[in-house]
């Protein structure tokens, strides 16, 4: 009974069932192998980088970004330490309290906090950017789970409005957005460090890993600018604007012998610290990204085109006759009627219809020649973002009444940079000089435009404008002798010229030896007058006279020390 019980008990299997079974157990088990030998083997790094996105993290560590500074080593644009509060969605879990206490101190409205941490995508979102370490510090008190502050810079411009518009600023990565920060980006960023860390499942770090690679900071950019010249300029253009309520104006400052930007200022103004509420008035370079008609500033061009077709010389006669003249079915005006006047005189007084008469006598194509060749039309190419090229249209179709027109500053437009570049021709012996944002150690030469004849011939008509019978006498300067051109241009609207006006003055100081010229323009003067002579002249006179003195350049007319400007001369009128 026990045998036939354990009979009953075994199991048996027909021969070829145990070996089928067998099979497929060793099937299996060699499955198992060849599946480790491919995931340890031949797919470990796939494996090991999905293990590493579980706690391992490369953290990018941010560069210092270069200093910008002014020519004599003033810095303009520096970065100073900043942290970024960051939250991770999946962790974090604040009460009413701590919302209330993290809004106070991030300044944040508490429904714009619970809107970044429950809308959107992700589990990352930033709280809040480029905070100062302090609050970063106070934020860590509150001890919320989930919040993280992360270490950064932020950049700070120490000079406020008066280096807007030439330094611009960076974005919250630090990139730069506008003026140097943007064209020298690639100069100022550095290259972000990295390395390598463990974070726990709250995203904290536990532990460093490797250093994978240092930051290296950004290099410096030494500018043309001088700051202290630089807040003259802003000083004198922002008391213009609101003496004569004007709508925008600008102001550049230049060394004729190297083509060094000095000074570069422009209103409307901003802050470039605090960014939160900034219209694009505010933001435009008005000095190299806005064009306009450039009126009687234009007429030594026209004179110098003159000149070197040997049409005329500076003692030639031009009759103006009442002041009026027709061309086709046009009539051009002078302001005040002159007779028959030399055309040093046609600088001196500003004469429209002298300048036209001029003009008609040459060539279309020998004016064309000499506009572009002193840059109008062409991008000035400084160096700074958006700049203006101008028009200049093509002189093969020019009506005779374009061409006349064009002569004193109708039918071009031209930038504040374009034409304060143009006037190194009359300062640099016929030669133009490039304008540089840059400091530049030695004068670079020039290329040649005039002959050094005709630079000197216009360059002493331009000492006759700042004379009691010129357009300019506002624009002396004690001590010094002055050259110059004013210009008053009609606005725009439509097509159609409006009661609204630009005036501008260009010059340069001492006469004798140039060391500086100033362009200025001022936007629809709305109180006591428009014209340049009266409203772009008088920044001009104590601009220029300050930044000599501060220079400690010497006086080269001694004797104009003791002058008295009338207080609003009669001959400071010009229309065009």
């Amino acid at each position: 009974m026990k045998y036939q019980a354990n009979s009953a008990l075994r199991l048996r299997l027909e021969g070829w069932r145990a070996r089928l079974l067998l099979m497929l157990l060793l099937g299996g088990f060699l499955t198992l192998v060849g599946r480790a030998v491919f995931l340890q083997g031949m797919h470990y790094d796939f494996l090991q980088h999905k293990g590493d996105e579980r706690y391992s993290r490369v953290i990018e560590s941010t560069a210092y970004r270069g200093v910008v500074r002014d020519r004599n080593g003033d810095p303009l644009a520096i970065s100073l330490p900043a942290e970024s509060i960051w939250a991770s969605r999946d962790d974090a879990d604040l009460s009413g309290g701590q919302i209330d206490a993290l809004a106070r101190l991030l300044r944040m409205e508490r429904s714009e906090i619970a809107r970044r941490l429950n809308d959107g995508r992700g589990n990352f979102v930033y709280l809040k950017r480029q905070v100062d370490p302090q609050v970063a510090q106070a934020v860590g008190k509150l001890h919320i789970a989930g919040l993280f502050a992360e270490k950064g810079f932020r950049r700070s411009y120490p000079k406020g409005e008066m280096m807007a518009h030439l330094l611009g600023f960076t974005d919250a990565e630090d990139r730069g957005q506008e003026g140097i920060e943007l064209s020298y980006q690639s100069t100022l960023a550095g290259v972000a460090g990295a390395r390598r860390v463990i974070k726990d499942r709250a995203g904290a770090v536990i532990e460093d890993v490797e250093n994978i690679r240092e930051p290296r900071p950004g290099r410096d950019v030494v500018l043309s600018v001088d700051s202290r010249i630089q807040h003259l300029a802003w000083r004198e253009l922002r008391a213009a604007i609101a003496r004569h309520k004007a709508k925008a104006g600008a102001v550049m400052v230049i060394d004729p012998r190297t083509g060094e930007v000095l000074a570069l200022a422009n209103y409307p103004d901003y802050d470039p610290n605090q960014r939160e509420h900034l219209s694009g008035a505010q933001l435009r370079n008005r000095c190299v990204t806005d064009t306009y008609e450039p009126g009687s500033t234009l007429k030594p061009f026209t004179i110098a085109a003159a000149l070197e077709a040997h049409k005329i010389t500076p003692g030639t006669i031009i009759q103006t006759g009442a002041g009026v003249m027709s061309v086709g079915t046009a009539v051009i005006h002078d302001t005040h009627p002159a007779g028959a006047i030399t055309v040093a005189q046609v600088i001196q007084k500003s004469s429209n219809v002298g300048a036209a008469r001029i003009a008609l006598s040459l060539p279309a194509e020998t004016m064309w020649n000499t506009f572009t060749d002193v840059g109008f039309g062409q991008v000035p190419k400084i160096g700074f973002p958006g700049e203006a090229g101008g028009r200049v249209r093509p002189y093969h179709g020019w009506r005779p009444i374009e061409q006349a027109t064009m002569a004193y500053g109708h039918g071009i437009s031209v930038s504040l940079a374009q034409l304060a570049r143009a006037y190194t021709v009359f300062i640099g012996d016929g030669s133009l000089k490039p304008l540089s944002l840059l400091r530049v150690d030695n004068p670079v030469p020039g290329r040649p435009v005039l002959s050094a004849q005709t630079a000197s011939e216009v360059r002493d008509m331009l000492e006759l404008v700042v004379k009691p019978e010129g357009t300019a006498p506002l624009a002396q300067v004690r001590g010094f002798r002055v050259a110059g051109k004013t210009g008053t241009a009609h606005k725009q609207d439509h097509g159609r010229y409006t009661n609204r006006y630009i005036s501008s003055f260009v010059g340069f100081a001492p006469a004798s030896n140039p060391r500086l010229l100033i362009a200025v323009m001022i936007d629809e003067p709305s109180v006591g007058g428009y014209y340049g002579g009266v409203v772009a002249a008088p920044v001009f006179s104590t601009l220029m006279g300050e930044s000599l003195q501060l220079l400690g350049i010497a006086p080269d007319d001694p004797a104009s020390e003791s002058f008295t400007l009338p207080l609003v001369p009669a001959s400071a009128a010009e229309e065009t």
